[in-house]
């Protein structure tokens, strides 16, 4: 199974990275819809797709506004977006209000239930989080591999047992730790305690994602830092592909 990067920076898109979205293209299936959002139609390869949102501040929800063309020209069939109901209702009257966006790309909105069933024979939860606002985090369990992405998140540790032996975690990581005190007011997670998280949950890999904008750097967060830590792991970076 292969799963795509799409964008992997937060708050604001830079040069080098554009804000969070990330997609399983041959199960269909996309966590959140920021501005990296429009290059989805380069990687469909379904007819359907799943979108689960994990909440609805603007650099996570600003690429639903992407799709219409997409969708007015045929490429899906059909496209479920999932999230808490309030988020969702909010979406539907600010984002794609008549005066910002008068036209409703035709999304299936879908209140988030305990469980949902994915291609692959997965089943995905959430797990609520701590952020300004509230989000969620995600996992998929398939029968033999499994994935988690959560980001937007303070304190990770609070995560442990949701995130317990996952295959592949896919972790914000805004800021690296000499900024920790940026972390605790933004409500984000910064480099040793998420490492920690993944080694403590004894996941497979780590993947680092939603980084700061201000930092467009080859090492925003001090990779090193968190590879002490848990070896097998890897900072996101826009487009990059990984199998697990």
């Amino acid at each position: 199974m292969r799963i795509v990067l799409l964008g992997t920076g937060g708050y604001h898109p830079n040069e080098r990275r554009h804000t969070a979205c990330i997609m399983i293209p041959e199960l269909g299936i996309i966590f959140d819809a920021g501005t990296s959002f429009f290059r989805v139609p380069d990687f469909l390869q379904t007819r359907d797709l799943q979108i689960f949102l994990t909440h609805a501040h603007l650099d996570h929800i600003v690429g639903l506004s992407f799709f219409l063309v997409p969708m007015l020209s045929d490429q899906v069939n059909s496209v479920q977006v999932y999230g808490e109901e309030a988020k969702l209702a909010a979406i539907q009257t600010h984002l794609f209000c008549e005066e910002i966006f008068p036209v409703l790309p035709d999304y299936e909105f879908i209140s988030l239930p305990e469980t949902v069933t994915v291609p692959g024979n997965g089943i995905l939860r959430h797990l609520k989080q701590e952020h300004p606002g509230g989000s969620l985090g995600y996992r998929i369990d398939w029968p033999e591999r499994s994935l988690a992405y959560m980001t937007d998140t303070a304190h990770p540790e609070q995560n442990l047992e949701f995130v317990q032996g996952v295959d592949l975690l896919i972790h914000e990581c805004y800021f690296p730790d000499e900024m920790a005190e940026w972390a605790d007011k933004t409500g984000h997670s910064h480099t040793t305690p998420v490492a920690n998280l993944a080694r403590d949950s004894k996941a497979g890999k780590l993947i680092l994602t939603h980084i700061d904008p201000q930092r467009a750097g080859d090492d925003p967060i001090d990779i090193k830092v968190a590879q002490k830590i848990f070896p097998n792991t890897i900072l996101g970076e826009d487009l990059m592909e990984i199998d697990f």
